[in-house]
């Protein structure tokens, strides 16, 4: 399967899929596979795709997405930005309705060109983006849907995770029904 690198192909080619991802996704809470099986296989083909892609070709996640910060990244943002953790939070920061830190614009402020301007004392969720070496693939489901559209990694992991489970489950995943909600483990 050749890989799609070019975030615009990959919105486009994301809104047409639009109704196939959410039936494979609302599949893949019920194909039988365990959490550590289906990691598994997640795993192997993040490592394959990432190898192969370059995140500073893109930088789409630092124009559309707003990781929350827990203290510990507003100490490390301040260091590598040689002010005060308050500095950081009065400048860059905003607490969301859930009363998280987050950055208080898109794109990412400390955004220059497709890298982190502190790059090193980046966020943890910036420097975990896109999330998919982590366990417990299932139980993160709607944030891998929502990521499809943005990152090129998680577009080709996710379009190799529905050919493999094609070639062993059939065209099953294909003919679940669309379900526009949210099921109680994804919250």
């Amino acid at each position: 399967m050749n890989l799609q690198t070019d975030h615009k192909i990959v919105f486009a080619l994301a809104e047409e899929k639009k109704d196939e991802n959410w039936r494979f996704r609302s599949f893949l809470k019920r194909c039988g596979l365990n959490s550590e099986e289906l990691d598994a296989i997640v795993h192997r083909h993040y490592e394959d795709v990432a190898s192969q892609i370059d995140c500073l070709e893109c930088g789409n996640c630092c124009r559309l997405i707003l990781p929350t910060l827990s203290d510990d990244d507003v100490k490390n943002l301040a260091a590598g930005l040689g002010i005060s953790p308050e500095e950081v939070i009065e400048v860059y920061l905003v607490r969301n309705e859930s009363g998280e830190l987050t950055l208080n614009q898109l794109p990412c402020p400390l955004l220059e060109g497709n890298r982190c301007r502190v790059f090193d004392h980046r966020p943890e969720n910036c420097r975990s983006y896109p999330h998919l070496h982590k366990k417990d693939f299932v139980f993160r489901l709607i944030n891998v849907v929502w990521n499809y559209s943005i990152c090129p990694i998680v577009f080709n992991v996710y379009e190799r995770l529905k050919e493999e489970l094609r070639n062993e489950f059939g065209d099953a995943w294909d003919a679940e029904p669309y379900r526009d909600d949210f099921m109680e483990e994804d919250l």
